[in-house]
């Protein structure tokens, strides 16, 4: 076996001098990116107490409130699909393909201005109470400033990628108060192998968001779990099938998604913003008659993962938020799949879980276990480390 050739003097130094900035640079990125992260959070928390407060306040004006609700949903989602429309159409979405198409070198690095239309679009979207995730929009604004602290401290595009990726991390970080998968995001998602620079940087950026957004948000988990007993050998079978259901559920939704999407393009004569404005005035009726179904979803996700909701319940949950997820999506508006699709395998994994207990009842089931199992997976078999980092159990 040949010896490994030893790298010239200069380049060595170069290596080291490039790690040496990116371990320095990429903190003070993720503190931006978990500043913002932490920032988007409490505003979408704010929209969701006014969206609450305005569908309770319109209940008293009998029709006319209902109309109230249904027109201020539609202004506030067409403004969405103005803004990014009008200033960057790269905000539109999820955002993590592009920021992987960006790291790709396929697509140019995004403009500053996604910056401000991410994160006013996505709280007008989300606070309408379109079915859209948080975790979208803090991976692109983060790996937006990121790429913006290397651009200002005239780092070369080796640097600002490795800067990037590590601010897509951080902002993944922040959305799901996760440290650890915020690194692992970047490697398993963004870039698909391991690259040292990135990883250091990456966890680096990550750790310094966590502290800035935890001074913001608290050091609390984002999801409680009630303490689970040890799953013995006569649960797996359940599990095993739950699976199935689960791989099925999935396969369904990302056809729905994508069918939706298409009949969406279909429009194309329509402006974007009368799409989107026409979405979320169906998604305002639906607020005014089941308030606690519209929105992100965590609460959802929380009442799910406590248990206790009857099957009929659940079943037309389940349904609605399902077709829910995907018309919001096709609104174009900044907004992620993944939170959505927590709720959905919640909804199933509890379903399930209460429908076997109910069926079996000498096998001791716990239905929660259920629900937790999938929404710890999602549905698509998305990754799954930031729901196992923000969930915790009081045991």
């Amino acid at each position: 076996m040949k010896p490994r050739p030893k790298l010239a003097t200069a380049e060595r130094g170069t290596r080291f001098g490039s790690l040496l900035v990116l371990g320095l640079l990429a903190p003070i990125a993720g503190a931006a990116s978990g500043l913002l992260g932490a920032l988007f959070r409490l505003a979408l928390a704010e929209a969701d107490r006014w969206r609450a407060t305005l569908i309770t306040a319109a209940q008293h004006l009998g029709l006319w409130g209902l109309l109230l609700v249904v027109l201020g949903c539609a202004l506030s989602v067409g403004a969405a699909a103005w803004l990014v429309r009008r200033y960057s159409p790269y905000a539109s979405g999820s955002g993590i393909p592009h920021v992987e198409a960006v790291l790709n070198e396929e697509v140019p690095a995004a403009p500053p201005a996604l910056i401000p239309v991410k994160f006013v679009g996505g709280v007008l979207a989300i606070g309408a109470g379109l079915a859209l995730g948080r975790e979208g929009p803090t991976v692109q604004m983060g790996a937006a400033i990121a790429h913006l602290v290397g651009k200002v401290f005239r780092r070369n595009w080796a640097d600002c990628r490795v800067l990037l990726a590590a601010g897509a991390g951080a902002g993944l970080a922040t959305a799901f108060n996760a440290p650890i998968a915020g690194a692992v995001f970047v490697l398993e998602e963004l870039v698909r192998r391991f690259e040292a620079h990135i990883a250091i940087a990456a966890l680096g950026a990550s750790a310094a968001a966590i502290a800035v957004a935890r001074a913001f948000l608290g050091e609390a988990p984002d999801f409680a779990v009630k303490p689970l007993a040890y799953v013995g050998v006569q649960m797996w079978p359940f599990v095993i099938v739950l699976g199935a259901v689960a791989g099925v559920a999935g396969t369904l939704y990302n056809l729905t998604l994508l069918r939706t999407l298409a009949a969406a393009d279909r429009l194309g004569r329509w402006p974007v913003e009368a799409r989107a404005a026409m979405i979320s005035a169906a998604v305002g009726a639906l607020a005014w008659f089941l308030p606690a179904l519209v929105g992100g979803g965590d609460d959802i996700t929380q009442r799910m993962l406590s248990g206790g909701a009857p099957l009929t319940l659940l079943a037309l949950a389940f349904l609605l938020r399902f077709g829910l997820g995907a018309v919001s999506y096709a609104a174009a508006t900044p907004g992620g799949l993944f939170a959505p699709i927590l709720v959905l395998g919640a909804q199933i994994g509890l379903f399930f879980g209460t429908l076997c207990a109910q069926t079996f009842p000498g096998a001791d089931l716990d239905p929660t276990a259920f629900a937790g199992s999938v929404w710890q997976r999602s549905l698509p078999g998305s990754f799954n480390l930031p729901l196992l980092e923000s969930c915790s159990s009081s045991r």
